[in-house]
């Protein structure tokens, strides 16, 4: 129904900057949360950063001051600034929509397929 599309991973060295962007498409509904997720290996998912339906934006600690995230509705898409990388943010980014109702009424979660960031000197 709805289908969410990274881009703008890659490989940067420490101190650089990367901006992912996530595009949904299909069967988009006025009401929703979007967030960043990222899976190091070994380690849990945890929330980056995140957007209410509402506009009000949360950071984990490990990224505040360093991400920036907005959404450009117009566009169906979420973004991710990413300034003054550091080793710990090699991961894989996930971008999450919660559509709340969705075509039949119901609140559901979409995810992407991720994209890679991987910081190294």
């Amino acid at each position: 129904q709805v289908h969410l599309v990274e881009s703008g991973g890659g490989s940067v060295q420490p101190g650089g900057s990367l901006r992912l962007s996530c595009v949904a498409s299909g069967n988009i509904g006025p009401m929703a949360a979007m967030g960043w997720y990222r899976q190091a290996p070994g380690k849990e998912r945890d929330l980056v950063a995140h957007i209410s339906n509402g506009g009000t934006i949360t950071y984990s600690d490990s990224v505040k001051g360093r991400f920036t995230i907005s959404r450009d509705n117009q566009k169906n898409t979420l973004y991710l600034q990413m300034n003054s990388l550091t080793p710990d943010d090699t991961a894989v980014y996930v971008c999450k929509r919660r559509q709340y109702a969705d075509y039949d009424g119901q609140t559901r979660d979409y995810w992407g397929q991720g994209t890679q960031v991987t910081v190294s000197s």
